[in-house]
């Protein structure tokens, strides 16, 4: 009902004035946000609360972590954070195409850096799960991408539960040519090393999520699930935001440069999950991310082979009463499979 209301006045506003602006009142709504249910799942060796959680791009920089988790959700994605800083693209680089339900966004990985990224970390202590989505400087070339990477994992390390391995984000230039196999085993192989070293030295372990682009084909599928196979990564996120216009062709903002989110996402994403689990036969957990808007829509990427689900645009247009109305949809499918044996 809150965000009902506050809903016309956020799309008066600049997308993205709107978008920070709806972050520093995120306490107060979730003091209003249903409580979710208990629905425990345990994933890549982690207890989740639920399965629901917030995808990356939302607190790119970790200074909204408390109101974010008492809105409900199982885990929070944060970043994504570079080694160093970097503005980003110019502005605007956020628009609306609310009659699809959709958002083009081409930040660029606007970063505050990895260092003041992890100060304000440090100063939350959430009961859910934590993972942070992290990607390379922009003016890093790939060839050097892996030490971004690694840079990145060792100061996160003693805060965090997972990272998230971004090489999808279709706003930095290159970023996705590190999807093919010449770099992405390089790049996993590295990572895992240096993951390696990082448990030996804090006596703990984090989980190592790869996200992928949906504007993959059949056999570049293959290959991912090859490589992050023979690696052993801990999970796969699919999908990021696609460059793909299909549904909005026709729309104000559709030629706007960036990754298209939101309901026209949602089938393109949910196909790319469904062939990756086809290829992984469940050797590795999937996350299912794009276009959820609805309890039932999150309920579909888990029959889909997904075993966690995230959340971004759909918060946009349908506001944080969405986490609750997930949790609870998912718990009673759930419910009516163990009923019907």
């Amino acid at each position: 009902m809150l965000y009902r209301l506050a809903r016309p006045l956020l799309f008066a506003l600049d997308p993205e004035t709107a978008h920070n602006l709806a972050l520093s009142f995120s306490g107060v709504a979730g003091l209003f946000a249903p409580r979710s249910l208990a629905c425990p799942v345990r994933v890549m060796g982690l207890d989740f609360p639920n399965p629901v959680g917030l995808a990356a791009g939302l607190d790119k920089d970790a200074a909204h972590v408390a109101a974010l988790a008492a809105l409900g959700f199982g885990f929070l994605e944060l970043g994504g954070v570079t080694p160093r800083p970097q503005p980003g693209n110019p502005r605007p680089r956020l628009f609306r195409i609310p009659e699809a339900s959709a958002i083009i966004n081409r930040y660029g990985l606007n970063s505050v850096g990895v260092d003041a990224f992890v100060s304000n970390l440090s100063r939350f202590s959430p009961e859910c799960i934590v993972g942070v989505n992290i990607g390379k400087n922009k003016d890093t070339p790939n060839e050097r991408a892996a030490d971004d990477y690694e840079e990145c994992l060792e100061k996160l390390y003693p805060h965090v539960d997972y990272v998230t391995l971004n090489v999808s984000s279709p706003n930095t230039v290159g970023l996705r040519d590190l999807q093919s196999v010449a770099f992405l085993e390089n790049l996993l192989n590295r990572v895992k090393q240096k993951r390696e070293q990082l448990r030996q030295k804090h006596g703990r372990n984090i989980a190592l999520v790869l996200k992928i682009a949906p504007d993959l084909d059949a056999a570049q599928i293959r290959d991912i699930a090859a490589a992050v196979r023979k690696a052993q990564i801990d999970a796969v996120a699919a999908t990021n935001t696609t460059v793909s216009r299909e549904g909005v062709e026709q729309l104000r903002g559709a030629n706007e440069q960036g990754g298209l989110s939101g309901a026209p996402l949602r089938a393109r994403s949910t196909q790319v999950l469904r062939t990756l689990a086809q290829e992984l036969k469940g050797e590795i957990p999937l996350i299912g991310v794009g276009g959820i808007l609805s309890g039932a829509e999150a309920v579909e990427k888990l029959d889909a082979g997904a075993s966690l689900v995230q959340l971004y645009s759909g918060l946009i247009f349908r506001g944080p009463g969405l986490v609750h109305e997930c949790v609870t949809e998912i718990l009673h499918a759930k419910e009516n499979r163990r009923r019907a044996g």
